[in-house]
Formats: structure tokens, C-alpha cells, sequence
């Protein structure tokens, strides 16, 4: 268009946004006020007139598109992170409650102390930390998302279930398989069900995780809790955790467990994106 009144660019503006676009819009003059704040987000430079400057949501420093181009990719990355940090959390903590709950229905104690579980939220938020600063896919900054809580609560209520089924499982083999006393107990659920949470990171952050490294600095907090977390029950703090050394036997099931529980997770959530995806 041009050539056109400041009441027809609204009018354009208002039109693409009933058609569902998100519209941004660029201004410096008094005459560009009412389109600024017509559109969703309105832009102005340092140099432009106060009346645009106050209608504007944004204004730039320079006068160069760049900026925006390089604001968009860093939003969009951001909302990224901020997608694997949900769909992680809720469905660990998802899972964390169920056997949580089952657990106490038929345990003659309760599956995990109040410290070990304050222990384990502890070095889990640490093995995040550097979750902002990971690497996002292609296809995530290729166009906007918006949020999509239908594909959160589906993420959630397929994981959080399969975790907590694994959890059962470590139960089974602990009491059943080596006759687990309490404080073993404890100490291999302990160390299995944070193996499991901080290496499924690692699987979930992306689309495609053998192929898409994650960021040096979540490797390092990740491993870094996973090292602490399985060097606790042989340290001389063990005893006021309440941990004991995990026998050789019993470490190599829960090992196994876990990798068997890493497998699942990868084949259900390559599973799972193809349901998205046609959807």
C-alpha cells in the first residue's frame, strides 16, 4: 500500500489482525500514533517525535532491522527453553507423585525422607540452571509458536505415568529382587530416580537429541548433579542423609533400569512428536 491516511493504516493493521497475523509496525511521525497503537507491537527510534515514542511499545537505539530480526530469534529461543523446562517439570514431578502416593500404599515406610526429597529437588534445579543457555532446533526459531496447553498436558500425562511405572519397577526390584532394607531402599530409589531424571534432559530438549549437542555449560551442571547425587551414599555425609554404600548387584540394575527407562523415553517421545506433528 501507499500513499494512505494514518485511519487506513490502521484499518490495514486491524484487518491483518483479525485474520490471526501478529502485526508490528514502524513509526517516527505524529500521524503514526494510532497505527502504533493499533498493532500488536509498535516500534519507534530514539529520534522520532515524543508523541511516537510514547505509543510505541519498543523503540530503537539504531536504525537497523537487524535488531528486530535478532530480538525475534532470541525470543523465540527463550520460549523455547522455557517449553523444555515445563514439559520436564511437570511431568518428573507428575511421575514423582504418583509413586509417591502409590508407594505409601503398600511400603512399610515411606518411600524417600522429607531431607532426601529436599536433597533431590535440590540438585535437580541445579542440573537446570543452564537450561536458558541451551541450543534450540532449527525448526523452533524457523516460525512463532504460541502456547499449546493440549501438547503440555499430553506430554505430561504420557510421561509422568511412564515415569512413575519405572519407579514401581525399581521398587519391585529392590524389595523383591535383593531385599531391601529401608535405608537401601531409600539410597536406590534415591540414586535411580535422579539418574533418571537429569539424563532424560538430555533426551527431552530436543527433537532430535543424538543430533543436536546440548549446550557445554547444561552438560556440565547436569553431570556435575549426577556425580554428586551418586558419590553421596559412599561420603562421609551418607550417614545423615540416611544412605549406605549401594552394593555392586544392586547398582547394576538400577543401571540397567535406567538405561532401559532412557530407551522408552526416547522411542515415546519420537512416538509423540509424530502424533503432534499430524495433529
Amino acid at each position: 500500500f501507499c500513499r494512505v491516511a494514518p485511519q487506513q493504516k490502521s484499518r490495514i493493521i486491524m484487518a491483518l489482525r483479525r485474520q490471526g497475523h501478529v502485526v508490528g509496525y514502524i513509526g517516527d511521525g505524529i500521524n503514526d500514533a494510532p497505527s502504533l497503537h493499533a498493532a500488536d507491537v509498535g516500534f519507534s527510534v530514539d529520534t522520532a517525535v515524543d508523541v511516537a515514542k510514547d505509543a510505541a511499545s519498543m523503540i530503537l537505539l539504531r536504525k537497523d532491522l537487524g535488531v528486530l530480526a535478532e530480538g525475534v530469534r532470541e525470543g523465540r529461543r527463550t520460549y523455547a527453553n522455557i517449553l523444555k523446562y515445563i514439559l520436564m517439570g511437570t511431568s518428573s514431578n507428575f511421575g514423582n507423585m504418583i509413586s509417591m502416593a502409590a508407594g505409601v500404599l503398600f511400603l512399610p515406610f515411606l518411600p524417600m525422607l522429607p531431607t532426601q526429597i529436599l536433597l533431590n529437588n535440590l540438585l535437580y534445579d541445579v542440573s537446570q540452571l543452564a537450561i536458558p543457555l541451551d541450543r534450540v532446533d532449527g525448526a523452533m526459531l524457523a516460525k512463532p509458536r504460541r502456547w499449546n496447553m493440549a501438547s503440555i498436558r499430553r506430554f505430561m500425562w504420557v510421561f509422568g505415568p511412564l515415569s512413575a511405572a519405572f519407579d514401581l519397577m525399581t521398587f519391585g526390584v529392590l524389595l523383591l529382587g535383593f531385599g531391601a532394607d529401608e535405608v537401601l531402599f531409600h539410597t536406590g530409589w534415591f540414586v535411580c530416580s535422579f539418574a533418571e531424571q537429569v539424563l532424560v534432559i538430555f533426551i527431552i530438549r530436543s527433537t532430535h537429541p543424538l543430533r543436536d549437542r546440548p549446550h557445554p555449560v547444561l552438560a556440565v551442571t547436569s553431570l556435575s548433579a549426577l556425580a554428586v547425587a551418586l558419590a553421596l551414599p559412599y561420603s562421609p555425609v551418607a550417614p545423615w542423609l540416611g544412605f549406605v554404600p549401594v552394593p555392586a548387584p544392586v547398582a547394576g540394575a538400577l543401571a540397567l533400569l535406567t538405561t532401559t527407562y532412557l530407551l522408552v523415553v526416547f522411542g515415546t517421545r519420537r512416538w509423540l512428536l509424530g502424533a503432534d506433528q499430524a495433529g
